[in-house]
């Protein structure tokens, strides 16, 4: 399963607690996190990905976030 997260409001070089509080959710859940320019991608199997996209959107919106657009993709 993969998903594809980005954490708003985002600044360029600058992307505040609220990302950084997603991103080191994702990466504690045991999941492959790649963090990219535009958004960050965690890639396992189901139930890795499923736990990592709860605890990146509670950390996110914990920390301030104001919007997490999220895609899930399984194939």
């Amino acid at each position: 399963m993969r998903a594809e997260f980005t954490v708003e409001p985002f600044e360029a070089g600058n992307p505040g607690a609220h990302v950084q509080a997603a991103i080191d959710a994702a990466m504690s859940s045991g999941a492959q996190v790649v963090v990219g320019p535009f958004g960050t991608t965690v890639e396992g199997d189901a139930e890795t990905v499923l736990d990592a996209v709860d605890a990146l959107m509670r950390a996110a919106t914990a920390a301030g976030a104001s919007r997490v657009t999220l895609q899930l993709e399984q194939p």
